[in-house]
């Protein structure tokens, strides 16, 4: 039945694209097709929605065996009962720390401690903090004065865990009533894991068209993309927002060092310390994102940066065979930059070679080439309602496919551009102001 759903799919998506060729150009052949749209099939279907057809695939046939290894693994969690650190350091988050300590106190796991650090905020959360700490909803509360960043925040909080799990959140972030037994199960999975990321949703999904089409990247980029990565054992980056580590492997590779980037460069210190990391895909938090395209803009050439500040600079010695090498570790590293950094720049000239080498039919161009990718979104989005735990919910987002081709295919990518060309050439990520200017000189003396 599952198969035949399968083979039918792909057939009718091969009809689609077919129809699309015969409608719109009686002169465009699958060879003349290929050699103009070549980016889109070559590079971006097979890493982007080949692999996601795939991870459906495995998802919906192995998820009896998955879930029997996942009882397994929570009969010796509750057999354990390990405390975890729940640490949740930032600046400003006071509007955002009570909601997070109601999430927490309704979820299934309940053998934990919170540990809050105010990294110098000016707003109330000093207030909120010490009143939730006297009425025990917080076990430990500290306040940094003077303002050292998030790294100095977080490392200040994990020096004082108790826990043999430390579990990092963002103060803003909610999570569903079973996220932290979900994502402390696949330590049990393998004694060698020992960091595990969970998958981040958009809780404010319908606040504007801005935050709607960033709902829509996050289920497709992070629940799957990061469920294809995990499968092929490259996965790696474990979101800031909710990831879970083992207390005296995160202490034994020097915590985080000073960001943006501090997830994927954790995530990177522990895989090249010979540990694995863990993608838990049913672990599920949500988190507010930018409702601007101004603030989206900015959040996104931060993120962009890190991966030329961390993986090509900090971490590029993973490449080389030395005594960091493993090649899971290589191929992760290398399909990043890849995927990420190198095949942006050849977008950007072939977009700049389709223009000019088709100006006499450059509107069926844009037109075919949009509609092809229509039929890959459409793809995506079939693959996402098989996987989440929620379809009802977010085949609420459907409509929104269609425009999911502009910020996808042309702002992320400008955007990533300008960040990766930034960072290159000038290290505009020592100058953001997201990090403190102290901080900031410090990571780049020390080559962080």
């Amino acid at each position: 039945m599952i198969e035949t759903f399968f083979k039918g799919l792909l057939y009718d998506i091969f009809e689609l694209l077919n129809g699309i060729m015969v409608c719109f150009s009686t002169n465009l052949s699958w060879e003349v097709a290929l050699s103009t749209f070549w980016f889109l099939f070559i590079i971006e279907f097979p890493r982007y929605y080949l692999l996601d057809i795939i991870t459906a695939i495995r998802h919906v046939f192995l998820h009896k065996s998955l879930r029997r290894r996942d009882i397994v693994a929570r009969n010796l969690l509750y057999t354990e009962m390990p405390l975890v650190s729940i640490l949740a350091p930032g600046k400003n988050e006071g509007r955002h720390i009570y909601k997070l300590v109601e999430s927490l106190r309704e979820q299934t796991y309940q053998n934990f401690e919170i540990i809050i650090v105010d990294d110098g905020s000016d707003d109330a959360t000093p207030v909120i903090c010490n009143d939730l700490q006297r009425a025990g909803y917080i076990t430990k509360f500290f306040r940094l004065n003077l303002g050292g960043g998030k790294a100095c925040a977080a490392n200040f909080a994990a020096s004082h865990a108790s826990g043999k799990y430390i579990i990092h959140l963002d103060a803003d972030s909610s999570l569903d009533r079973d996220a932290i037994e979900k994502i402390l199960i696949p330590f049990y999975f393998d004694r060698n894991i020992k960091g595990v990321g969970g998958c981040i949703k958009v809780r404010n999904a319908h606040e504007s068209l801005c935050s709607t089409l960033q709902a829509l990247e996050y289920l497709k980029t992070i629940m799957v993309g990061r469920m294809g990565s995990n499968m092929l054992g490259i996965y790696h980056i474990i979101s800031g927002a909710f990831g879970a580590f083992e207390t005296e492997a995160i202490r034994e590779v020097g915590c985080w060092d000073i960001g943006p980037g501090l997830d994927g460069d954790i995530t990177q210190k522990l895989r090249k310390a010979g540990y694995k990391v863990w993608f838990a895909n049913d672990a599920v938090c949500m988190t507010n994102v930018p409702t601007s395209w101004a603030k989206l803009f900015k959040q996104r050439k931060r993120w962009s940066k890190s991966l030329v500040r961390f993986r090509i600079r900090k971490h590029s010695d993973i490449l080389w065979s030395d005594r960091n090498f493993s090649f899971l570790n290589m191929f992760s590293n290398l399909e990043n930059i890849v995927y990420d950094f190198a095949f942006n720049y050849v977008w950007f000239f072939y977009i700049i070679m389709l223009f000019f080498m088709n100006v006499d039919r450059l509107w069926e161009i844009i037109v075919i080439g949009y509609l092809i990718r229509m039929a890959f979104a459409i793809i995506a989005f079939g693959v996402i309602l098989i996987i989440t735990e929620r379809p009802r919910e977010e085949a609420k987002l459907f409509p929104y496919v269609f425009v999911t081709t502009f910020y996808t295919g042309y702002f992320l990518r400008i955007t990533r551009l300008i960040a990766h060309t930034s960072e290159l050439f000038f290290y505009s990520s020592y100058k953001d102001a997201w990090n403190p200017k102290k901080t900031s000189a410090v990571a780049r003396a020390e080559g962080l």
